[in-house]
């Protein structure tokens, strides 16, 4: 039986950032995956000459958030960002920029002027509740709003809450709006970071900037990486009503989703192995304590961390407690479908760096990710994604046909410059932000077993929420004596 410090089972992101985290903390690492591929929904493939990435993308929080110290403390090779741009909302005669502060919301005519002033209200009240600490995570957005809104506005609320939760308004909480506004963000400083995962060995810095940074010329949007490097004077959460910029701080990486797999991957040390294609079957215990893995073999370690779905955790062993059965069960899942379209030109529907939302009947979010980077698409053609929230109870079949519909609803010029199709059907987080869905803790029932990934955490979304969940796993090692 081969016996390792840690096993890892799953090679998604957050399985990755284990790996890597451990091994720097010079732990011999295995990883099992079940599939071909590692990354999950962090990596990119081609299609038809246009590399698409698993679904789109914004990586958010990269000013001090929980992405940014794991690359700044782990990381050997870094990806280069570019500034993800601003939010837009399309309707059949507007294209407008999202607001993200008050000041902005009042020209916000995509909406009718009196729906504007209850909504600015009811995000005054709910921002003023949460700095003077009330909780508000148990509160849905549906019981902050007025009755008396229109159509169009309670579709675009839902369209909001659809996208930062997967559920509608009545199932989201007006604390998951706030936060995935940017009017109240958790940062973490190096010093909390030194603080909850206790003392860093000193490491050698690469001298190499990036193994992407010569593909293309340096900082086409030079601004993000200046926000970073800087020091900013934080604002309160209610100067950020007259502040706040909702694409604060969030990038596209260049050379797509697989150029950040890549960094993770190249950083790996030489205590990491990772083996694909091999589906564990069962977790060993004894005596109450992990013993190892059952896969292609057995596999012998003294910790392990699970980051798969948490609610296939009870396939894997048996007789964890009743109650932690109960609360896995609660976990809620969404599907999302993304639409990848090759063009053959740029269209000057697309002529913008961000993404868009069409919120009417079925709401899609739209990036033209080629426009960070040509290279993704074939030489003068473009490569844009539509995302949508689709509903678990109708065939796929059905939803990828009302997807099309709403897509050429939505920009009747684009069918005929239509060169290459592909979708994606997935589960963007291992659990959905809602009221009522519950999510796994670290901590499992058995010693020294513990999980990770996006059902352990419920701050911000994809990539960042999944590096949230490592280090908060990293705190508790660390407080479980075993990180050091």
């Amino acid at each position: 039986m081969k016996k390792y410090d840690v096993i890892v089972v799953g090679a998604g992101v957050s399985g990755l950032l284990a790996a890597l985290t451990l091994s720097k903390h010079g732990k011999k690492v295995l990883v099992l995956e079940k599939n071909r591929n590692i990354g999950g929904n962090c990596n990119s493939y081609m299609v038809d000459g246009f590399q698409v990435d698993t679904g789109a993308h914004a990586i958010t929080h990269l000013h001090e958030g929980p992405l940014r110290r794991l690359m700044d403390n782990y990381f050997d090779y870094l990806p280069v960002f570019e500034d993800y741009g601003h939010y837009y909302v399309r309707t059949e005669n507007s294209f407008t920029k999202v607001p993200s502060n008050l000041k902005d919301f009042v020209t916000f005519d995509v909406l009718p002027r009196k729906d504007r002033l209850m909504l600015s209200q009811a995000i005054t009240k709910a921002l003023t509740l949460s700095t003077f600490g009330v909780d508000l995570s148990g509160q849905s957005v549906y019981d902050y709003l007025p009755r008396t809104l229109s159509k169009d506005t309670c579709d675009f609320v839902d369209t909001i809450s659809g996208f930062l939760s997967g559920r509608s308004m009545k199932e989201t909480s007006a604390y998951r709006i706030l936060t995935g506004s940017s009017f109240v963000r958790d940062s973490i400083t190096q010093e909390q970071f030194g603080e909850m995962i206790g003392r860093m060995e000193p490491r050698k810095r690469q001298s190499t900037e990036s193994i992407l940074a010569s593909l293309l010329p340096l900082n086409l949007h030079s601004s993000l990486q200046a926000r970073m490097n800087r020091v900013s004077q934080p604002f309160t959460s209610l100067e950020r009503l007259a502040t706040n910029r909702v694409n604060y701080s969030q990038g596209y990486p260049r050379k797509g989703l697989k150029s950040l797999l890549n960094a993770i991957i190249y950083s790996l040390p030489d205590l990491v192995e990772i083996k694909t294609e091999c589906e564990v079957t069962g977790i060993q215990v004894q005596d109450g304590k992990v013993a190892g893995v059952e896969a292609d073999e057995a596999y012998s370690a003294e910790i392990v961390i699970y980051t798969g779905f948490s609610t296939d955790l009870p396939n894997l062993m048996r007789d964890l407690p009743s109650d932690y059965l109960e609360n896995l069960k609660g976990i809620v899942h969404t599907k999302s479908l993304t639409i990848w379209l090759g063009l053959q030109k740029n269209l000057p529907e697309f002529n913008y760096i961000g993404s868009e939302i069409w919120f009417k009947d079925f709401a899609y979010w739209a990036m033209p990710t080629s426009n960070y980077d040509p290279s993704l698409a074939p030489k003068d053609r473009q490569l844009v994604g539509f995302s949508f929230v689709i509903d678990e109870h109708r065939s796929e079949k059905h939803e990828v046909r009302k997807a099309y519909d709403t897509i050429y609803r939505a920009l009747p010029n684009i069918e005929q410059q239509i060169v290459m199709k592909h979708e994606q059907i997935m589960i963007p987080e291992k659990a959905a932000v809602t009221i009522d869905g519950k999510f796994a803790d670290i901590r499992t029932p058995v010693k020294n077993l513990y999980i990770a990934g996006t059902d352990t955490d419920k701050r911000s979304m994809g990539i960042t929420r999944a590096s949230y969940s490592i280090i908060e796993l990293l705190k508790i090692l660390n407080d479980d004596g075993i990180l050091h």
